[in-house]
């Protein structure tokens, strides 16, 4: 059974760092693009990054830029976002997903069919 789980949120200041992890289990992420999306109460679901199956290419959104790297470790079976510079408007659930495709990425959250459970992130003084 595909499973994707996150974990590594919690609450950081603003100006302060947080790492996501996002492991796989059930299917080998060799195949995929993965991306982070995030939600914040009351606004819809974007996308944060993307990264395409074999790290050859990644997309970030404008708001993010600088700040968030995405990477992977198909070895690990695990994807990572690595944020930095946290404001408060980064204050969301954030959910990795899979889109089975060999070349590129793109932040559509209809492309991607397998989702995790998601993991807070609160920046917060």
């Amino acid at each position: 059974q595909l499973q994707l789980v996150e974990s590594g949120g919690g609450l950081v200041q603003p100006g302060g760092s947080l790492g996501l992890s996002c492991a796989a289990s059930g299917f080998t992420l060799d195949y995929y693009a993965i991306a982070w999306f995030r939600q914040a109460p009351g606004k819809e679901r974007e996308g944060v990054s993307c990264i395409s199956s074999r790290a050859g290419s990644t997309n970030y959104a404008d708001s993010v830029k600088g700040r968030f790297t995405i990477s992977r470790d198909n070895a690990k079976n695990t994807a990572y976002l690595q944020m930095t510079s946290l404001k408060p408007e980064d204050t969301a659930v954030y959910y990795c997903a899979v889109d089975r495709r060999l070349f590129g990425c793109r932040l559509s959250s209809s492309l991607f069919d397998s989702w995790g459970q998601g993991v807070q992130v609160t920046v917060s003084s």
